[in-house]
């Protein structure tokens, strides 16, 4: 919920309870919405909806922040093009909380690799262009004949080689715990550990650990969290549960989480109808 700026600098009481806060306030939160929430029309084979109409809609939703995915931006992508979705944003009040690009980054040197740095690259450059702080990047899978340990440093290798550039842009790479050699905790936390820089961290999905105890994988990973995407489901001991809002609200404040816990809706319901009422569930769980 926004809040009335003169309203508050007009309220004594208000000003009094700040005055009154501890040092150390509690982390601050706020709401976004990704676009692959909207992925059956955003859809570039056959698209009805376009990227600017998606961040209208989420501005109608009320939400804080957009995370624009590349799958949907139209291609070539331009800096026309560019200007034109900042304006959008813009236009709607809304900052662009994130830009996800698709990558694999387990690969030994060479041509398929250079083709997979190159990407990223180009997409911190939008990123920065955009004003989005963060990019979400994938890992990969361990390809055949490949152990996960030389994966992983393969990986570590693209990281590094995009970080002094990242870096120059203003761009945080955040690796998202998406299958792979980061389908564990301890799989994503070997990749953070060896990356020594404060332009990485972790895209934190709440709905891609397939554990036991898939709450005890994210708050493992929640302190190295630079953004975070909340699914409304969960699969645990292989079993799909409704996800629990308050208790990841709960163990990212425990982290001191600062940031996004972008909405990323892949259920089954219609999501026009869907959106609204998650959306309402995360801003209780945040209240």
């Amino acid at each position: 919920m926004r809040m009335d700026r003169r309203g508050f600098l007009a309220s004594g009481a208000a000003l009094a309870a700040s005055a009154a806060l501890p040092a150390f306030a509690a982390p601050r939160l706020k709401l976004g919405l990704a676009a692959y929430s909207m992925r059956k029309y955003l859809d570039l084979k056959n698209p009805t909806m376009t990227l600017e109409e998606f961040i209208e809609k989420s501005a109608e939703w009320g939400v804080d922040g957009v995370e624009l995915t590349e799958y949907y931006f139209k291609k070539p992508i331009t800096p026309e093009y560019i200007v034109k979705i900042k304006r959008a944003c813009i236009k709607a009040g809304l900052p662009v909380t994130g830009t996800p690009v698709g990558n694999t980054f387990t690969l030994p040197p060479g041509e398929a690799r250079d083709k997979q740095i190159a990407l990223v690259m180009s997409w911190i450059n939008v990123s920065a262009d955009l004003g989005s702080p963060a990019i979400r990047i994938f890992a990969g899978n361990a390809a055949k004949g490949t152990d996960e340990a030389e994966a992983r440093k393969w990986a570590v290798e693209c990281i590094e080689t995009l970080l002094p550039h990242a870096e120059k842009r203003g761009v945080v790479l955040a690796v998202e715990n998406h299958g792979g050699i980061v389908a564990t905790a301890e799989g994503v936390l070997g990749i953070v550990k060896a990356v020594k820089s404060d332009w990485f961290g972790v895209n934190l999905d709440t709905g891609n650990f397939h554990s036991a105890d898939i709450y005890a994988e994210l708050e493992k990973c929640a302190p190295y969290a630079v953004t975070c995407q909340v699914k409304v489901e969960i699969s645990q001991a292989g079993k799909r549960e409704d996800s629990d809002y308050p208790r990841i609200v709960a163990l990212l404040r425990k982290a001191n989480y600062h940031g996004f816990l972008t909405l990323e809706y892949e259920s089954a319901e219609e999501p026009t109808t869907a959106i609204p009422k998650h959306l309402e569930l995360l801003r209780k769980a945040m209240a």
